[in-house]
Order: C-alpha cells, then sequence, then structure tokens
C-alpha cells in the first residue's frame, strides 16, 4: 500500500514546484515589455544557486523564449543583456543544462548578438559563451562553423578587459586540433593576443598565457612566430621566463613553463637553452613537490616528462635537481594517513584522483629512464618501485596501465636491468596478462616491452617462450595497427635469433607460410624490414637452413625476387641480399640459387650498384656460393667446383677482381677472399 500513498505525493510536490516556475515563465510572455524585463530579472534571482530551478525552467521551454525575446531588434538593450545574463546562469548547472542550452541554438543565437554595438549586451553574451565552451559536452566545432566569427572575436578583444578574459578563454577551451590552431593564427591570434599578457587585469593575463600554450603545443608554425614576438620591447620568452618567478601564483608558472616546453619542444627553442635549463626546467621540478596541490604535481610530473622526453641532456638534469627521482615516489603514497589535508572535501577529491598521480609519475620515470643507464638504475633502487611498476600494470585505470607500461618498457631497455630487476620481480607475467585483453595503444607499448624482455641475453626469453606467447605474437602480426604488426614481427625476430630448431619450426607453424609471405609485401616498410629479419634469422646455421628452405624454397626464393625487383629502400634490399647470402651458406639450400639463372644475375647487378652496402651483401652471396670448406670431402668438392665454373663463365670472377680494387676496405677485403677460393 506504500508504493500507492507515495506516487500521488511526488506529484503535488512536483506540481507545486512546477507551478512557481510555470509562473517565472508565464511572465515572459507578457504583453508589457516592462513586466517581461521584471519577469527576466526575477528569474535570473530565483536561479542564482539554484539548480532543481534551473532544471524546471529548461523543461518548461524558458530557453527558446529566451533566445526569442534576446534576438529581438525591438526588445530593449536592458531586456537583451539580461535574458543572455539568465541564459549564462541556466548554463552554469549540470552537463544535461548545457546540452540543452545547445539543443536550442544558444551558440548561433548569441554569436549573432555579438554584432549589436552595445558592450554591456556584448559582455554578457560573451560571458554566457565562454560558460558553455569549457563544458566538455559542447561541441567545439561550433565555433569555427561560420567563417566571420573569429575574425570578429579578434576584432572585439580591444573592447573592455572583460571581452579580452572571455574570447581568450573561448579560445584556450576551442582550439583543440591543428586545423583550429591553424584557424586562429591565421586570423592573427598571436599579434592580437601578445598585448594582454602586460594587462593590468590578472584575469586576463592568465587567459592569454593559456591561449598560447594551446596555440604553441606540437605547432612548430606557431611555436617559430612566438620566439620572434615582442611584448612592450621584451621578448615573449623572456616575459614567461618572468611570469615562471616564484613569486607569481602556482597558475601562471605553471602555464608559462608549458609554453616555453611546448616551444621548446617544437623546435623554437634549443634544450641547452638557459631559459629552458635554468628556469623552465627547475619550474617543472618544483611543481612536482609535495607542498603542492595534486592536479599541480600531475601537470608539473607531466609537462616535464613530455619537455625531457627526447634529450638526454635534460634527463640527466632533471635526475639530479631537487632529489626528483626519490620525490617522485611520494606519489605513490598520498594521499596518506598523514597527509596534512584538513579539508575534507579536498580530501575526497584527491582520493579519487590519486591515480593521476601515479601515472604522471610513471610518465615521469619513463621519460627520465630513456636513455641513461645510470638514472634507469638509480630509478629500479627506488624504494620497492619494480613492485609498484608491477601492481601499476594490472591497476583498473586505463592509464595509469598505459603510464606504468611505458615506464617499464624505457627500463627494458637496460641490458642490465633486463638481467637483474626484471628478471627478480618476473615482470613478464603481469606482462603477458595485460597482453591478453588490452586497447591498442597500451598494446603497443606492452608488445615493444615483451620485444626487449625476449633478446637472447635476458633471462626472462625461456619463462616467456615456455607461456605460450608465440601465438599471441602472431596475432599481433594480423593487426589492422602498423605499430602492433611492427612489435609482433619484431619480438618474433628477437625470439628466433640464435634459437634453437624446435622454436623456429613452431614460429614457422604458427606464423604460417601465407601470413609470412602477406608481411614481406605489407605496405609499412617497418614491418617488411621486421620481417626480412626474422628470415633471416630463421635461415641461421646451415642444418636449419636447409630444413627451411627443402620445404619453403619455392616460396621464399619468390618473395626475395619480388623484393630485389621492386620499389625499395636500400636497408631493405640489403638485409634481402643478406638472406640470400645464408640460403647460400646452406648445404643443399644453395643449389636453388645456383639452378636459378635470374637470381644470379639479380647478384651480379647488385655487386655493380652504385651504394656499398648492397656490394657487400651480394659480394657476400657469391662468397658462400663458391666455398669449398664442406663437410665431407669428394662430391662436395666436385659440387663448390662446378658452382665456381658457373659462375665464372657468368663474369662474376671479373666482377670480383675489380672489386679487389674498391677504395671501401670491407669490399675489397670481402672480394679478396672470394677470390682466393679460386686460388685455393
Amino acid at each position: 500500500m506504500a508504493c500507492l500513498l507515495e506516487a500521488p505525493l511526488r506529484i503535488s510536490v512536483l506540481s507545486e514546484v512546477t507551478a512557481t516556475s510555470r509562473h517565472y515563465v508565464d511572465r515572459l510572455f507578457d504583453p508589457d515589455p516592462q513586466k517581461v524585463l521584471q519577469g527576466v530579472i526575477d528569474m535570473k534571482n530565483a536561479v542564482i544557486g539554484n539548480n532543481k530551478q534551473k532544471a524546471n525552467l529548461i523543461v518548461l521551454g524558458a530557453v527558446p523564449r529566451l533566445l526569442y525575446l534576446l534576438q529581438q531588434s525591438s526588445s530593449s538593450p536592458e531586456l537583451r543583456t539580461e535574458c543572455a545574463v539568465v541564459l549564462g546562469s541556466l548554463a552554469m548547472g549540470t552537463e544535461n543544462n548545457i546540452k540543452s542550452l545547445v539543443d536550442c541554438h544558444i551558440i548561433p543565437a548569441l554569436l549573432q548578438g555579438l554584432l549589436c554595438p552595445d558592450l554591456t549586451f556584448i559582455e554578457a553574451c560573451l560571458r554566457c559563451l565562454r560558460t558553455v565552451f569549457v563544458s566538455p559536452v559542447t561541441p567545439v566545432q561550433l565555433l569555427y562553423t561560420d567563417p566571420t566569427v573569429i575574425p570578429h572575436l579578434m576584432a572585439l578583444l580591444s573592447r573592455s578587459q572583460r571581452t579580452q578574459e572571455y574570447i581568450t578563454q573561448i579560445f584556450s577551451h576551442c582550439c583543440k586540433t591543428p586545423e583550429h590552431q591553424t584557424v586562429l593564427y591565421n586570423h592573427g591570434a598571436i599579434q592580437n593576443i601578445a598585448p594582454l599578457l602586460i594587462s593590468p587585469s590578472y584575469k586576463v593575463r592568465m587567459q592569454a598565457l593559456k591561449c598560447f600554450s594551446v596555440l604553441a603545443y606540437e605547432n612548430t608554425q606557431v611555436s617559430m612566430t612566438l620566439v620572434n614576438v615582442l611584448v612592450d620591447g621584451e621578448q615573449l620568452s623572456q616575459v614567461f621566463v618572468r611570469m615562471m618567478q616564484r613569486d607569481r601564483p602556482i597558475e601562471m608558472q605553471l602555464t608559462a613553463a608549458k609554453c616555453l616546453t611546448y616551444m621548446c619542444r617544437a623546435g623554437a627553442i634549443r634544450t641547452d637553452d638557459n631559459c629552458i635549463v635554468l628556469k623552465t626546467l627547475p619550474c617543472l621540478v618544483r611543481m612536482c613537490s609535495k607542498e603542492r596541490l595534486l592536479e599541480e604535481r600531475v601537470e608539473g610530473a607531466e609537462t616535464l616528462a613530455y619537455l625531457m622526453e627526447p634529450d638526454v641532456e635534460l634527463q640527466r638534469i632533471a635526475s639530479v635537481t631537487d632529489h626528483l627521482v626519490a620525490m617522485l615516489a611520494d606519489y605513490f603514497k598520498y594521499p596518506s594517513s598523514v597527509s596534512a589535508i584538513t579539508d575534507i572535501k579536498r580530501l575526497d577529491h584527491d582520493l579519487k584522483h590519486a591515480h593521476e598521480l601515479r601515472q604522471a609519475a610513471f610518465k615521469l620515470y619513463a621519460s627520465l629512464g630513456a636513455n641513461d643507464e645510470d638514472i634507469r638504475k638509480k630509478i629500479t633502487e627506488t624504494e620497492n618501485m619494480m613492485d609498484r611498476i608491477v601492481s601499476g600494470l594490472s591497476e583498473s585505470s586505463i592509464k595509469v596501465r598505459l603510464a606504468a607500461v611505458r615506464c617499464l618498457h624505457s627500463l627494458s631497455r637496460s641490458v642490465q636491468q633486463l638481467r637483474t630487476s626484471f628478471h627478480d620481480h618476473a615482470v613478464w607475467k603481469p606482462l603477458m596478462k595485460l597482453l591478453q585483453n588490452a586497447p591498442d595503444e597500451v598494446l603497443i607499448m606492452a608488445s615493444s616491452t615483451l620485444c626487449n624482455l625476449l633478446l637472447e641475453f635476458s633471462p626472462s626469453k625461456e619463462p616467456i617462450l615456455e607461456s605460450g606467447v608465440i601465438e599471441l605474437l602472431c596475432s599481433l602480426t594480423q593487426s589492422d595497427s602498423p605499430a602492433l604488426r611492427v612489435n609482433g614481427i619484431w619480438a618474433l625476430m628477437n625470439m628466433a635469433f640464435q634459437a634453437d630448431q624446435k622454436v623456429k619450426v613452431e614460429i614457422v607453424r604458427a606464423l604460417g607460410t601465407e601470413q609470412l609471405f602477406r608481411l614481406l609485401s605489407d605496405p609499412d616498410p617497418n614491418v617488411l624490414m621486421k620481417t626480412l629479419g626474422l628470415l633471416r634469422n630463421l635461415l641461421s646455421t646451415r642444418p636449419h637452413i636447409d630444413q627451411i628452405m627443402s620445404s619453403h624454397g619455392k616460396q621464399i626464393m619468390q618473395a626475395v625476387t619480388l623484393i630485389l625487383e621492386g620499389e625499395h629502400s636500400i636497408e631493405v634490399k640489403e638485409q634481402t641480399l643478406c638472406i640470400l647470402a645464408n640460403i647460400a651458406d646452406g648445404n643443399t639450400a644453395k643449389e636453388l640459387i645456383m639452378t636459378n639463372d635470374d637470381m644470379l644475375q639479380k647478384i651480379k647487378y647488385y655487386m655493380g650498384h652504385s651504394n656499398v652496402k648492397l656490394q657487400l651483401a651480394a659480394t657476400f652471396c657469391v662468397s658462400n656460393l663458391i666455398w669449398n670448406e664442406e663437410d665431407g670431402e669428394g662430391d662436395a668438392m666436385t659440387g663448390s667446383q662446378e658452382r665456381q665454373d658457373k659462375l665464372r663463365e657468368m663474369g662474376f670472377v671479373d666482377i670480383l677482381h675489380k672489386l679487389t680494387q674498391a677504395s671501401d676496405p670491407n669490399l675489397c677485403d670481402r672480394a679478396k677472399t672470394a677470390m682466393q677460393q679460386y686460388l685455393a
């Protein structure tokens, strides 16, 4: 019975709320303009801080009426302005409110309103637009639909401090792609926004700074232009340096550091420039300290990781600045029971976002350890570091898993770590688990790391092999992602290096000859190179060469022919000739070359090629074909004699003789060694 009583009760409460809200909406339709204005003002006062009231008014259809009044030229400037203010207030509510406003075409209506000469109305429209565009649910593309909007916004920048603040904030939130950067750049964003960096208003300075950070991000054209900009006679980079001083607000220091970081990464500022080494890098390290708020520590660490990612010298400097490596260990202990957070709201926020700290720490460790062996050692010796990475690999947050595997990948470049920490902590187990079912970006990083764990000196190689990894890697080679195909084949290539016959046979069986030859015609040159590398490793040691060529010789020779005839790079052709040289080293396999006159002509052609690498590889082929120190006497000796005779008839000896005079010492030696076979 209780259920039956509750329903009418709810309806009566709701109808009461709706009735008061309905009263506000009804007043918008009054024939007396003065009463309409008063109705809008009362509505404004009713919705401030009241999300329920906002939602009710939207449901009752207040938005279309407010937009109608806002767009009527017969409405007084005051009424139009108040309508814009109420719409701005409604936009301050929930994401659903924003969606409703956008669906009612609020953006074109407000943009149209910017053409009105009344400054107070313009500012109210811009404030509302700013609130709408800052929301993640608003499609930013709506700012770029009408090509006249951006130039008009640029023109409005000079009208007042408020227009400057709102417009720059709109730009910084709506600049998401290289195309957006180009549109803003082409409409004079740099010249128009640069003077705002010395505005008397902090809010304006801050929004202008944020604009430059999104404009410069991964954009060489913008960054190169920024370097030459003067603001009140001072270089822009120096303005940014001043904004990083310790007495400036943290938000300003951090955003200025981002601007200089992005300009540096885009190649506009050298990595050894004082403004990077002595100012930007130390500023970002400061942002990682315990004293900073969680989001500042996250942004500081991620920006620093990005700054030094490609530069070993910056990595070395950062690793000895303010005990950074140890400081990052605190990122994993936060918030702890002793955290000095008295604000319960703050503590609740930080507990929800603590995973972002771990993600940022992993990213920064990955960047720090990208090149230097000593730094990697320092990282792995940081308290419980390997355990933290291992648990990071199985965290619920996909971003943390990705950052942890990035960190592992960076450390896996170290021979020493592969032999010690990686083995001691059996990191291959969680890594294999991660490879079972993960999005592509995680798979790419995890499979790259696996490639390193499968190098012959890695103690993890054996247990990984026993875990049935071959099937998994073969499935990666069938991926639509070129990066995954490369990693799958690269790992198989490392696995096949100096492997025993059983492993090689298993690789060929699991991959299948069809897939192997599909990979040999892959459009991605990296896939092709690694597949050739795999083939070269499979065709090493005579018994293996002979066995594989006896079962797959015909297809392999076909693939070699196609590559040598095709439009491929020197590296690809060199690798292919090296495979041919391995085949020529087989006892029975070499007959597949000797009985193929077309192939012999190709080898001859490459011996006379203009590229020394190709000449060397082709000469190596010939050297193996005529070699006469084979197992057994008699037949084998006769065989080598016959091969030598055939090659002499085809003109190979004349070419070898010429090559003994080659300017390249390696080529000259290789030709002399081959010639000695004729004299033996």
